[in-house]
């Protein structure tokens, strides 16, 4: 069962209440993190609350903790747990104001940190590959809201999965209006051509993912060449492996791509070797 730390107390979702008028329910006026915990140690903490409060600043939120004592709520959260692995999510919020959409309504910003376990796919979308197609829903311009901003706001996400599940497939590639390759629904997205990996960069729109540096890093150390390029469908249509990462998702290989195989339709030496060496980091596998 999920335990959920909110403003100074422990609970669980039977517990946990937020007002009506909070402005991250009324408006999408907050910011997240999604962290994982393996074996009770908990994965890039630093990272995930350095972006947590870099977010928070970047649209005019004060956390009024601490960073290191939020990392002391989350550690406390997983040990309260007693899950083996965790998915914690922190949740900071404009707070509780009124109808209006003034953020000085807010007097103090809300605080949520829920401990949870999380599934993205069946064990078997990880051992042959996901399916996946392309939204025709863009990804927000990243001028209207910086991408780099972990903000509730993921509407224009949620309708890009919606896309994928009336189509029968596990997830979707989000454009830009130019057609360049963003992201998947909730993860950031690798190809490989001729033995080198491409990811899209930070100025194609795109959340900057811890996990997505986790992959240079392991990149590095198969000795295997990772750059950031502006892509488009055709890349990944002509890729020889197309794989997602992220936290929730972990290393997820793809195998269909708009009805079309990637590769030959199995997950590639390169995406497996990642996959190998991401669980040896968290897991110790």
């Amino acid at each position: 069962m999920a335990i959920i730390w909110m403003d100074g107390t422990w609970g669980d979702r039977t517990t946990a209440r937020i007002s009506v008028f909070d402005h991250g329910l009324l408006y999408g006026d907050g910011v997240f993190e999604g962290i994982r915990a393996y074996n009770g140690r908990v994965f890039r903490l630093k990272a995930h609350l350095d972006r947590l409060y870099d977010s928070a600043r970047a649209i005019a939120l004060t956390i009024p903790m601490p960073l290191e004592e939020m990392g002391a709520i989350i550690e406390d959260g997983v040990a309260r747990s007693g899950l083996k692995e965790a998915y914690i999510r922190p949740i900071v919020t404009r707070g509780d104001g009124d109808m209006g959409i003034d953020p000085r309504k807010c007097v103090k910003p809300t605080i949520l940190v829920i401990v949870d376990s999380i599934k993205m796919w069946a064990a078997d979308r990880y051992e042959n590959g996901l399916t996946m197609v392309t939204a025709g829903t863009p990804i927000p311009h990243k001028e209207s809201l910086n991408p780099r901003v972990k903000s509730l706001n993921y509407l224009p996400h949620v309708l890009a999965k919606h896309e994928a599940n009336t189509a029968g497939a596990d997830d979707a590639i989000m454009l830009d209006a130019a057609g360049h390759v963003c992201e998947a629904t909730g993860m950031n997205l690798w190809m490989v051509k001729d033995g080198v990996l491409k990811t899209p960069p930070p100025h194609a729109g795109i959340l900057l993912g811890v996990t997505r540096a986790v992959v240079f890093e392991l990149a590095a150390a198969a000795g295997v060449e990772a750059r950031e390029e502006m892509l488009n469908r055709y890349d990944l249509y002509t890729a020889d492996e197309v794989f997602l990462c992220g936290t929730g998702a972990e290393i997820a290989p793809v195998r269909q791509l708009d009805g079309r195989p990637v590769g030959d339709g199995r997950p590639g030496p390169i995406t497996r070797n990642i996959i190998q060496r991401y669980r040896a980091l968290t897991r110790g596998d």
